[in-house]
């Protein structure tokens, strides 16, 4: 009888053994596919935010757009209450908030005034919150910015600013904060947190945050770039129209008029040039010539060229002195021109009843004048000072008129600095005298013959090397 009851009670317990097992096993199993589910889930939310920062770049996404982007993809992917992205400002010296989500707990100390005001009124607090700018080393934001070091902090005895809050309505029970840089740039710090209410972050949580992070940095760099190059794409378009406006305001060809030949040219180093020369009527015998350079390059050049453009064309109407119109021109722009920029400029007025030039010279390089008959190059240096730099007491008495009379086939020619001082690839300027070899070259065959020659034998000699400067030049020839 002993027997088989033991046997008895020994199956009775493998059954329950086997029972409790399987219902072990299939427990395990139920655990294992909630985990399952739950990293789909997360996995999902993860790829979600991925995409989302792809998406983000196929069209012109808005910064504000972006940083909305970070912030709640990353409080979505890991179930925070809330999050701030805060960003290095131009001068590199502070953080600003760029985004703070709605319900996002403080990340930062807040003065006693705010928080009694948030307590009727939350939106005073979030309004604190969204324009308090962050300092290197103030608070654990700005502590992390300056280490540039991830941190998560589930007890706050690290971060005691916010450990005050704690047991109120605002307070922050969990938080990790990551800096965010992509090679040598500082971007700033995003940062997510929970209140009481929320559950600690794991570490985990503390993985995925900190990829996240990486992959902000690199959204965030990207869209820096993506901008400067709009910005740039933008410049170059504004550029372009100045370049086509400036091409109106220099003179595409030469006027005729009895007795002389000219050619003149433009070739600026950038979009636009501070170089300047023009062809003026001053009345119905007599022609006035004028070329200019303004000192520096670029945009802030070209607005100077334009309203010295301006100014010589209405006093040179009608006035016979090439120094008396220099002389009202210097007058008109003085008040105007900063102190670290001037104008050189030399002009004059043909006149074939007379046969000859009058010139006036502004500190402009000293014009060549051909000599047919002894086939000689020689710099004409009447006096002057630059435009700009005297409101007249010095300029009017330096400035005056000087003739230079001219035979059958003589030539003057004028040129800014772009021509002698244009530099090779050995770093050897193309000087005054390869300039004067080069009109002696082609003065028996006309102007346009000495502007061709003089521009080839330029660029011949630069090469590969890069145009350092605008180069203007005229060419005059008495028939």
């Amino acid at each position: 009888m002993m027997w088989p009851t033991f046997l008895f009670g020994l199956l009775l317990a493998s059954v329950a053994g086997w029972i409790f097992t399987a219902y072990a096993q299939r427990r395990r199993i139920r655990m294992l596919e909630r985990s399952h589910e739950e990293i789909q889930v997360e996995e999902s939310l993860v790829f979600d935010f991925l995409h989302g920062l792809g998406e983000a770049f196929r069209e012109t996404i808005r910064p504000g757009e972006l940083h909305r982007l970070i912030v709640e993809g990353a409080t979505r992917i890991l179930d925070a209450q809330g999050g701030a992205l805060y960003l290095t400002d131009r001068t590199g010296g502070k953080l600003t908030p760029a985004f703070v989500s709605k319900g996002c707990p403080p990340l930062v100390e807040v003065p006693p005034n705010i928080l009694e005001q948030a307590a009727g009124t939350p939106i005073a607090l979030e309004s604190y919150l969204r324009l308090h700018p962050i300092t290197p080393g103030e608070g654990v934001i700005g502590r992390v910015w300056k280490a540039g070091q991830s941190v998560c902090f589930n007890e706050l005895s690290a971060a005691p600013e916010l450990a005050k809050l704690r047991g109120s309505a605002f307070g922050t029970a969990s938080l990790m904060a990551a800096p965010l840089s992509y090679g040598e740039q500082d971007l700033g710090v995003l940062a997510l947190a929970n209140g009481s209410m929320g559950a600690p972050f794991s570490q985990g949580d503390f993985v995925v945050f900190k990829s996240i992070a990486e992959q902000s940095a690199f959204a965030l760099y990207n869209a820096i770039i993506y901008s400067m190059a709009n910005e740039k794409k933008r410049l170059d378009h504004d550029l372009e129209i100045a370049r086509d406006i400036q091409r109106i305001l220099l003179p595409a060809e030469a006027p005729a008029i009895n007795g002389f030949q000219i050619s003149g040219i433009n070739v600026p180093a950038r979009q636009v040039s501070g170089d300047y020369f023009d062809y003026i009527r001053v009345d119905d015998e007599r022609l006035g010539v004028a070329i200019a350079d303004v000192s520096g390059k670029g945009v802030p050049a070209s607005l100077i060229m334009a309203i010295c453009r301006s100014v010589l064309r209405s006093e040179a109407a009608r006035n016979p002195s090439p120094a008396d119109v220099l002389r009202k021109v210097n007058r008109q722009l003085y008040p105007d021109i900063k102190e670290d920029m001037f104008i050189s400029m030399a002009y004059l007025i043909l006149d074939h009843e007379r046969d000859g030039i009058m010139l006036a010279r502004a500190g402009h390089d000293a014009p060549l004048l051909y000599k047919r008959q002894s086939q000689s190059v020689t710099p004409v240096k009447s006096p002057g000072m630059v435009l700009g730099i005297d409101s007249g007491n010095v300029f009017d008495r330096i400035t005056s008129d000087f003739a230079v009379p001219l035979e059958r086939d003589d030539c003057l020619v004028l040129y800014t600095d772009g021509v002698t001082e244009a530099l090779n690839t050995e770093g050897d300027e193309f000087g005054l005298e390869r300039t004067v070899e080069s009109v002696r070259a082609s003065a028996t065959d006309g102007a346009r013959a000495i502007v061709k020659r003089v521009i080839d034998d330029v660029r011949n000699f630069t090469g590969s090397h890069p145009q350092n400067d605008d180069i203007t030049l005229i060419a005059i020839r008495k028939t």
